[in-house]
C-alpha cells in the first residue's frame, strides 16, 4: 500500500482521528473545571482566609509561574516520549494537585497546590497540539484544534453548574475532591485508546494515507537553541505573550467582575458565565472552521490563518467598553463575543508551529510559546491586582484586553509575512 498520497476526494476517509479529538476535548473540560474552581470560590475563600486583591493576584501569579516553567519542559517531553505518555503523566499530576487544594489551611497551602496544578496543566496544550500534529493533515489542524480547545469552554460552563451546589451542600473542600476524583476516570481511557497513527489497530489504510498526505518531515533532532534563532518561533511565542494574559483574566476574574459590578454571587454566577463560555465555544469551533474552509477552497495557509485572526481581533475590540455596560446581559454579550474571538484567534495561533515546523519540533515550539504566554499572564495578574486594589474598576483592564489581539496579529505578520515552512 502506498501511503504517500492522500485518498481521492471520492474515497471515503475513516473517522478514527476524531476519536482522538474527542478524548482531547474531554481532557480540556476537566482541565478547565480544575483551573476555574478557585475563581468561583474567590469571594468565599477571601472572606474565610482574609485575602486582599493582591493575595488572590499572587495565587494566580504563582500558578502561572509554575505553568510557564513547566510548559517549556513539557514541550520537550512531548517531542521525546510522545503525546500518549506525556499527556497521561501531565494529567495525573494536575488532577492530584487539584484534589490537594482541599488540604490547604492557609495561603501557603493554596500556593503549593496551585503551583502543582500549574506544573501538570502546562502539559495539556503541548500534548494536545502534538497529538493533533500526529493525527491530522495541515488542512484540518486548525479545525481539530478548535474542537478540542472548545472543551476549555465546556469546562468553564460545567464549573458554575457543578461547583456551587457541592460547596453549598458539603463545603468548599469537597468541590476540589469530588471534581478531582471524578476526572481521574479519563486517564485509563486515554492510555488504552491513544497510539500514533501507524500503531493504531482500528485505523484504516485509507485514513492513514489521508493523515500522512503532507510531505514527510526530517528526522533530525531539533534543540531549543536552534528553534530560538527562528523568527517563526518568536511569532508564535510573542503572539502567546500578548493574548494569553487576556484569557487568564477572563478565566480567573470574571466571577469577581460580575460580583462587584452587578452584585452576583455563588448562587447567581451560573447563567451569565454559561452564556459567555457557550459563545466562546462557538468562537473556538468557528475560528478553526473558517481557516480550514478557506484552505479547502484554495487559500494559502498564510491568507487563511491571518484573515481569520483579523476577524477575531476586530471582534475583541468592543470589550474595552464592557465595564460601562448598564445591564449584566449587555456585559455578558460584549464579553462573550470577546472570549469567542479569543478562542478563534487562539485556535489559529496554535496551528502556527505545526504549519511551519517539522512534527519533531512542534512540542518544543508550543512549549516556548506557552512559557512566554504564562509570563505575560504573570505580569498582567500583578497589574490587575494593583488596578483593583488602587482604582477599583475593571475599565483599564478591559482596554488592554480589547487592543491585545490587533497588536498580536501585527507582530505575527511582521515576523512571518508569508508563513512558509521553516528550513532547519
Amino acid at each position: 500500500m502506498d501511503f504517500s498520497k492522500a485518498p481521492a476526494p471520492s474515497e471515503k476517509v475513516g473517522r478514527y482521528r476524531w476519536v482522538i479529538v474527542t478524548l482531547l476535548f474531554a481532557a480540556m473540560v476537566i482541565n478547565y473545571v480544575d483551573r476555574q474552581t478557585i475563581g468561583l470560590l474567590k469571594a468565599d475563600l477571601s472572606h474565610e482566609f482574609g485575602w486582599s486583591e493582591k493575595h488572590y493576584a499572587d495565587l494566580v501569579f504563582y500558578f502561572q509561574l509554575a505553568y510557564a516553567l513547566a510548559y517549556l519542559a513539557w514541550g520537550k517531553i512531548m517531542d521525546k516520549i510522545g503525546a500518549r505518555w506525556g499527556f497521561g503523566v501531565a494529567f495525573l499530576i494536575w488532577q492530584v494537585a487539584h484534589i490537594a487544594h482541599a488540604a490547604a489551611r492557609g495561603f501557603g497551602g493554596f500556593v503549593f497546590a496551585r503551583m502543582g496544578l500549574g506544573v501538570g496543566e502546562a502539559g495539556g496544550f503541548p500534548g494536545g497540539i502534538k497529538a493533533v500534529a500526529e493525527w491530522f493533515p495541515k488542512k484540518e489542524r486548525a479545525f481539530a484544534t478548535g474542537l478540542f480547545n472548545a472543551g476549555t469552554n465546556i469546562g468553564a460552563i460545567v464549573t458554575p453548574l457543578v461547583v456551587p451546589g457541592i460547596v453549598l451542600a458539603f463545603g468548599w473542600q469537597m468541590a476540589f475532591i469530588v471534581t478531582g476524583v471524578a476526572g481521574l476516570v479519563w486517564l485509563p481511557i486515554w492510555l488504552l485508546v491513544y497510539r500514533r497513527p501507524r500503531e493504531a489497530k482500528g485505523l484504516s489504510a485509507t485514513e492513514l494515507a489521508y493523515i500522512e498526505q503532507d510531505p514527510a518531515d526530517p528526522v533530525e533532532k531539533i534543540g531549543w537553541a536552534k528553534l530560538l534563532t527562528k523568527k517563526e518561533t518568536w511569532a508564535f511565542a510573542l503572539g502567546k505573550f500578548l493574548i494569553d494574559p487576556i484569557w487568564w483574566m477572563f478565566l480567573f476574574w470574571l466571577p469577581d467582575f460580575l460580583g462587584k459590578r452587578y452584585g452576583l454571587d455563588l448562587k447567581s454566577f451560573g447563567p451569565p458565565l454559561i452564556a459567555i463560555y457557550l459563545l466562546s465555544d462557538v468562537g473556538s469551533v468557528a475560528g478553526g472552521w473558517m481557516s480550514s474552509t478557506l484552505m479547502k477552497n484554495g487559500a494559502t495557509i498564510n491568507k487563511a490563518r491571518k484573515l481569520t485572526m483579523l476577524v477575531c481581533a476586530l471582534l475583541a475590540v468592543p470589550v474595552m467598553f464592557a465595564a460601562k455596560a448598564d445591564s449584566v446581559w449587555l456585559a455578558v454579550l460584549i464579553i462573550g463575543v470577546a472570549t469567542a474571538a479569543h478562542q478563534g484567534f487562539s485556535a489559529n495561533l496554535y496551528t502556527l508551529p505545526s504549519d511551519v515546523f517539522p512534527r519533531g519540533a512542534v512540542g518544543s515550539v508550543v512549549g516556548i510559546g506557552g512559557m512566554l504566554g504564562a509570563f505575560g499572564g504573570m505580569a498582567f495578574s500583578k497589574y490587575i491586582g494593583q488596578v483593583l486594589e488602587q482604582i477599583g474598576t475593571y475599565t483599564p483592564i478591559f482596554i488592554v484586553a480589547g487592543s491585545a489581539y490587533l497588536i498580536a496579529l501585527l507582530v505575527i505578520h511582521l515576523l512571518t509575512p508569508k508563513m512558509e515552512p521553516v528550513t532547519i
